[in-house]
């Protein structure tokens, strides 16, 4: 009878392991910006793993390219390896760290949890009196919801900020140049590894076919969050520096900015959600899996809940959708720095970060 003494390996130890097999290999060297990366180093701290972690958009084109996944003796699976590195990244960075490790392993029922409790606390706040002004601030003043949401915008900025300061540490970042930002801003932008190694998009839903929908879905919600973002920021210049309180007619910035801007952020995260539900869960962090479904849902109601609430204006379901909606958003502020929400931050300085050492390349 013989035991099986072999160490466990870590998720960064195992991901070393899998990125050396990929250095021999060099297969996927026209793949996503993991591979340029790592080819271009001969052995790998903790440090140059966790980059090569963030720069990974989970495409798993390259899983499905590989000669050495199971059953052969490697057992490659680097979008999975990779995933388990940067999610416990993540983890390691946030602060305080407890929270997040919450939020990945309990994320749906979490969320849901901090919107009831949230929108019941709104509509207590209502109950009590506190409206004054017209349109919403009938039942919420507007006083009352910048005293809540002022520190629930700005504390997780922090916190997220905090984490990014320690993963530049990490991965030995320099002082960034306006030629590093710009190349990461691009590549940001364009979503360029979202579709792998191959024009036609990526593998995440659909095996070894190659999809543009989670490309196209990201690219909803980012432009639906970011018009939402702009339509508060304008609202916000027209109340404090033009004197233009709320409520504002449909043709208007805010509205002409936010309508359009909660269709995007809506229908965006329902197509996330359903190439998720789709895609196989062993190719990713499957401990995370319910945290990075309870952040979809999350932006998905917040963009359908502001539309169920501007359509209902007039009505008798404000005030309940009013506190559905404010909770909704305020969930999504106090988790931004614990939910998959970080990855945009996150990868921004992997992106960064990559820019700096092509640079230094030559």
């Amino acid at each position: 009878m013989s035991l099986d003494i072999t160490p466990t390996l870590t998720a960064t130890e195992e991901a070393r392991r899998q990125v050396e097999i990929c250095n021999a290999c060099r297969y996927c060297e026209g793949y996503c910006a993991v591979f340029p990366a790592a080819f271009a180093e001969r052995s790998f701290s903790d440090g140059d793993i966790t980059q090569l972690a963030s720069l990974c958009h989970n495409c798993r084109g390259c899983y499905y390219a590989c000669q050495y996944t199971e059953p052969h003796e490697f057992a490659l699976n680097l979008p999975a390896a990779l995933a388990e590195v940067r999610v416990e990244s993540w983890a390691r960075f946030a602060w305080p760290g407890a929270f997040a490790r919450l939020f990945q392993t309990h994320g749906v029922a979490l969320a849901a949890a901090l919107v009831l409790g949230t929108a019941l606390i709104f509509t207590a706040i209502r109950l009590l009196g506190t409206g004054a002004g017209d349109g919403f601030y009938a039942y919420l003043s507007h006083s009352s919801m910048v005293a809540i949401f002022a520190p629930a915008f700005l504390f997780p900025l922090l916190a997220l900020a905090m984490g990014v300061r320690r993963y530049w540490h990490e991965v030995g970042g320099t002082a960034v140049t306006l030629a590093d930002l710009r190349a990461a801003l691009i590549d940001a932008g364009r979503m360029r590894n979202l579709s792998g190694g191959a024009a036609e998009g990526c593998n995440y839903e659909k095996g070894d076919r190659y999809s543009v929908a989670r490309k196209h879905a990201h690219h909803a919600v980012v432009w639906g969050f970011l018009l939402c973002f702009a339509s508060t920021s304008s609202g916000t210049i027209l109340h404090y520096v033009l004197d233009m309180p709320a409520p504002y007619p449909f043709f208007s910035l805010p509205k002409l900015l936010g309508v359009p801007g909660g269709i995007l952020l809506t229908l965006g995260a329902a197509g996330l959600a359903m190439l998720k539900l789709r895609a196989d869960p062993a190719l990713g962090a499957v401990a995370a899996w319910g945290g990075e479904m309870a952040f979809v849902i999350l932006l998905g109601l917040t963009g359908l809940t502001g539309l169920a609430l501007y359509a209902a204006t007039g009505t008798g379901l404000v005030a309940p959708l009013l506190a559905l909606h404010l909770g909704t958003v305020l969930a999504v502020f106090v988790t931004l720095p614990y939910s998959k929400m970080a990855h945009a931050a996150y990868r921004l300085a992997a992106l960064t970060r990559d820019a700096q050492l092509k640079r230094r390349a030559g």
